[in-house]
C-alpha cells in the first residue's frame, strides 16, 4: 500500500512554507543542509521507501544545526544514515545530535543486522565529545546494542526535555 507523506500540492503555495533546494541559512544561529552521500552504513530498513520516480533516495531531507549555548544537530528520521549526516555535520562539529537512525523497517518488524550496527558504532567512536540521543525509528533492539557500545548514545521520547 503506498501512502504519501510528502506536502500536499495546495499547501506549497502557504507564505509560512518556504520551498528549498539543497542546504540553506536561515540566520546566524541556525542553518539546514541536506546529504548528498548516503552510501555509508546505509539501513536497508529504507528500502520500503519510495517516491513518485521508484526507490527514495532522501537527498530532500533537511537536517538542522543550532548554534546557541552548544551546537546541536537536530535531524528528523535519518534515512540519509547518521554516519553519512555526521559527515556532512562535522564541519561544525555538534556537541548535541537528536535524531532518528531508521533501523527498524516498520513492515517487516525486523532490526538491521549486527554488522551494520557494530559500522555504525565503528563510525560513530569518532564523535566522542557529541552526545547522541535517538528515538522511535531507530528501533530498541537496535538502540541497546547500540549503546552497549556507545556510552554516548542515549534513548529520548516523546515529552522528554534536554537542557545545555
Amino acid at each position: 500500500m503506498k501512502v504519501n507523506i510528502g506536502i500536499a500540492c495546495e499547501d506549497s503555495s502557504h507564505p509560512q512554507i518556504k520551498i528549498l533546494d539543497g542546504n540553506y541559512q536561515i540566520d546566524d544561529e541556525l542553518n539546514l543542509f541536506t546529504v548528498t552521500q548516503t552510501d555509508r552504513c546505509y539501513s536497508p530498513a529504507n528500502n520500503v521507501l519510495y517516491d513518485k520516480d521508484g526507490k527514495e533516495n532522501f537527498m530532500h531531507e533537511q537536517n538542522l544545526i543550532i548554534r546557541e549555548n552548544e551546537v546541536a544537530l537536530i535531524m528528523g528520521c535519518g534515512h540519509s544514515g547518521i554516519v553519512n549526516i555526521m559527515n556532512e555535520a562535522n564541519i561544525y562539529q555538534p556537541k548535541i545530535c537528536i535524531g532518528g537512525y531508521h533501523l527498524f523497517n516498520p513492515i517487516t518488524k525486523k532490526t538491521v543486522s549486527t554488522d551494520l550496527l557494530d559500522s555504525i558504532a565503528n563510525e560513530l567512536q569518532k564523535y566522542l565529545e557529541t552526545m547522541f540521543y535517538t528515538c522511535h525509528c531507530t528501533g530498541r533492539e537496535a538502540f541497546n546494542y547500540l549503546s552497549s557500545l556507545l556510552p554516548n548514545l542515549h534513548y529520548l521520547t516523546c515529552g522528554e526535555e534536554l537542557s545545555y
